[in-house]
């Protein structure tokens, strides 16, 4: 059935994904499970895109079937019931990438575990994540990218934060194309692999358990 999902995402088959995602959760398979088979399904469509095969009217397609399910996904993800906000974290999709959806489901996740999320959206500067930060005082920033072209302003958004003397806040970043390496060539503190990935480390630096 996982196969299904990814296949009827990759289809941009929207009323079959939402159908069948109704059928995983009646089958009693985790949120988090049915995420990670989406995500999964965004990055063959990101793939795509980047060797010229899908352009943006296929993303933003995939985009919206995204997040449809992860509308009728967030009742039956699992918060810690936590009242009182852990902490505040500024997310949004570097300048140059206009994706989305691998930004929402982190922030779904994020705030149903007790964080205040401030959403920038897409396509944000550098500078807007420095002012945001300076605004809502922050602990956290979140970058998500989708492309590889992702990366450099990745690098120069941390560079700006550490610039504006923010050396208090930490950056996690994530998406398709970051692992490791990136993360210590952007000068990032931490990277996450999904958005499970992004609770444990917010959690971690708010010395909350993960």
């Amino acid at each position: 059935m996982s196969k299904e999902l990814i296949d009827a995402i990759t289809n941009f088959d929207k009323d079959g994904a939402l159908a069948i995602t109704n059928q995983l959760l009646s089958g009693d398979v985790k949120p988090e499970e049915i995420l990670d088979h989406s995500r999964t399904a965004m990055q063959i469509i990101g793939d795509k895109f980047e060797i010229g095969e899908y352009f943006l009217p296929e993303l933003i397609i995939s985009g919206d079937i995204l997040s449809n399910i992860t509308d009728q996904l967030k009742p039956f993800l699992q918060g810690d019931g936590t009242k009182e906000k852990l902490g505040k974290v500024v997310f949004g999709t570097v300048a140059g990438d206009i994706h989305d959806i691998a930004k929402d489901i982190v922030i779904s996740m994020l705030d149903v575990n007790g964080f205040e999320v401030i959403d920038l959206g897409v396509d944000v500067s550098a500078q807007r994540f420095v002012e945001a930060v300076q605004e809502h005082q922050a602990e956290i920033v979140g970058l998500s990218g989708f492309l590889t072209l992702a990366i450099e302003p990745m690098r120069d958004t941390v560079a700006a934060i550490k610039g504006a003397g923010l050396t208090n806040v930490k950056v996690m970043i994530g998406g398709g194309p970051i692992n490791e390496l990136v993360c210590e060539d952007t000068g990032a503190d931490a990277w996450g692999a999904n958005a499970m990935d992004a609770v444990a480390i917010a959690k971690g630096w708010v010395g909350a358990t993960a």
